[in-house]
């Protein structure tokens, strides 16, 4: 008796361990915009830097993962700080994707505040294909 209470027991724990994502991954991988922002979306709200890294090519990976926290991250390489932000790509019509066929570039505008101060901006990313799987592989100049 005791021995089927532990293999339904094993079983259950089984089941529930695949069920699970794990939080430190993107795992929507299939879209480069949907990349870029989430990529933001785990630096900036989740304050998640493996997350942030899960999407970024080995180099920018490595870079992000030396900073240590979120906060570096947005400080030392996007100029950017935010408590709490909304995070869009450019819908405008215009370009939104210059997407070639490894490779696009997303703009991205962020609307969000810091310490009560209103701020917006704007960034560039460069994805690039691995394996099927967007990635983002350099962060452009400002484009203004």
């Amino acid at each position: 008796m005791n021995y089927l209470k532990f293999i339904t027991l094993s079983f259950v724990l089984l089941l529930t361990a695949c069920g699970e994502e794990d939080k430190n991954k993107i795992n929507d991988v299939d879209n480069p915009e949907v990349v870029a922002i989430e990529f933001f979306n785990a630096l900036y709200n989740e304050k998640n830097i493996q997350k942030a890294a899960s999407v970024c090519s080995p180099q920018l990976s490595r870079i992000i993962l030396h900073y240590k926290s979120p906060k570096a991250v947005a400080r030392h390489l996007f100029n950017m700080s935010y408590d709490k932000v909304e995070i869009k790509p450019d819908d405008s019509g215009v370009k939104v994707r210059e997407q070639f066929k490894n490779s696009a570039v997303i703009t991205v505008f962020f609307d969000g505040y810091y310490h009560d101060d209103h701020l917006k901006d704007v960034k560039r990313l460069s994805l690039i294909q691995i394996d099927n799987k967007w990635v983002i592989d350099k962060i452009l100049k400002d484009p203004f």
